[in-house]
């Protein structure tokens, strides 16, 4: 097969693209240096949820997860898709209304969500302490098993037959018409999309995207212990927007009946070791809103690293000042947490501006993910 387009990475941003492009009838060859569905995809929690914290991470995250959903049974059959919900969980008055700010914002803009008071949070969730305010639930959210997400559409999806996957296939630069592997191998095609998370800063250093170190800790099967992806309200405050070390409550039910429990985030460090301090203070602070948290046995703690962006945007379309050796080079990266919620939505972004047409698909601008946002500034300076 000789390729239209070369796709650096296997994860689930990387198979979302290449799904994408197949399905407008282009020739695709995905390289990835390891497996499929690896590194953040694989150390992320699949929760796919609508995020407001700008008006185009809202339009970016609703969009793609109304694309989850229409994908979601295919996955159902494969245990990978589950509609929990989001549960935003406010402990105290000023975290009450901010649930109602959220919730008023979400009904403007045609996304279920219900508040929740003390009584009807506690009939929810049960497991929960006593004595919160109340909460937020935001009923089409759901949770994906991003790993056999990446492979379903790079392997079994209707694009599958128009798409290639070299594993084993590490990338050592990117130039005129193609890639060159490590081993020396050119591999040519018009276009290349860079979608390989931190891998690609490798490959274009000057791409301005920082590493954000996050744990997650998995336990033993406990059904029915929760039933909602929870969150406290605090998290956009507490995580989110830190700047140093930090922790936030996070607990997903998975299909197993298992819990996994998150969050945390570190700056300025690439280790993936499990740091036992801050894994023992995101533990703590889970353990506030689940007391019965230090009964359950927890079988698996591991670490993963964002790829975030400056202003927490992904940036998705061509590579431009980034790769001036490139023309054919396009960029979809920087996605930080949200990349599972925003693969299907960047793939669409992406294909409407290669694929010509494609673009009258897609409800949503592609403006403010351009990555011409941050070369205009490094020029400037």
């Amino acid at each position: 097969m000789t390729a239209d387009v070369l796709v650096v990475g296997a994860g689930i941003v990387g198979a979302a693209c290449a799904a994408e492009l197949a399905t407008h009838g282009m020739q695709v060859e995905v390289l990835d240096a390891r497996g499929i569905g690896g590194g953040a995809t694989a150390a992320g929690m699949g929760h796919i949820v609508v995020m407001n914290d700008s008006p185009a991470e809202f339009a970016l995250s609703r969009y793609s997860r109304d694309l989850w959903l229409q994908l979601a049974p295919q996955l159902r059959s494969r245990e990978a898709f589950a509609r929990c919900g989001t549960l935003w969980v406010a402990a105290d008055d000023e975290e009450w209304q901010a649930a109602r700010a959220m919730q008023a914002s979400f009904e403007t803009q045609g996304v279920a969500a219900q508040l929740l008071d003390a009584t009807a949070l506690r009939a929810a969730e049960p497991a929960l302490a006593h004595g919160l305010t109340g909460g937020l639930r935001i009923e089409h959210d759901s949770i994906v098993y991003a790993p056999t997400a990446a492979e379903w559409l790079l392997t079994q999806s209707s694009a599958a037959a128009k798409i290639r996957v070299r594993l084993g296939a590490p990338v050592a630069a990117i130039g005129v018409d193609g890639v060159t592997l490590t081993n020396g191998e050119r591999v040519g095609a018009a276009h290349v999309v860079v979608a390989n998370g931190l891998g690609a800063q490798q490959l274009l250093p000057s791409l301005p995207l920082q590493p954000k170190k996050g744990h997650l800790l998995i336990t033993d099967r406990y059904p029915g212990l929760i039933h909602h992806q929870l969150l406290e309200l605090g998290y956009i405050k507490s995580a989110h927007h830190a700047l140093g070390t930090s922790v936030a409550f996070n607990a997903q039910p998975r299909p197993t009946g298992q819990l996994l429990i998150g969050s945390s985030r570190q700056f300025d460090t690439t280790d993936p070791a499990v740091d036992l301090p801050v894994l023992a203070q995101m533990l703590k602070r889970a353990a506030r809103y689940l007391p019965a948290l230090p009964t359950l046995n927890g079988i698996r703690a591991w670490t993963g690293l964002r790829a975030a962006s400056p202003d927490g945007l992904p940036l998705i379309g061509p590579a431009g000042e980034f790769a001036p050796h490139a023309p054919g080079a396009w960029l979809a990266v920087g996605h930080e947490g949200l990349g599972v919620t925003t693969s299907l939505a960047t793939a669409k972004l992406l294909a409407a501006q290669i694929v010509p047409g494609a673009a009258r698909e897609v409800p949503i601008s592609v403006v403010p993910y351009l990555p011409i946002r941050f070369a205009q500034k490094v020029i400037h300076e």
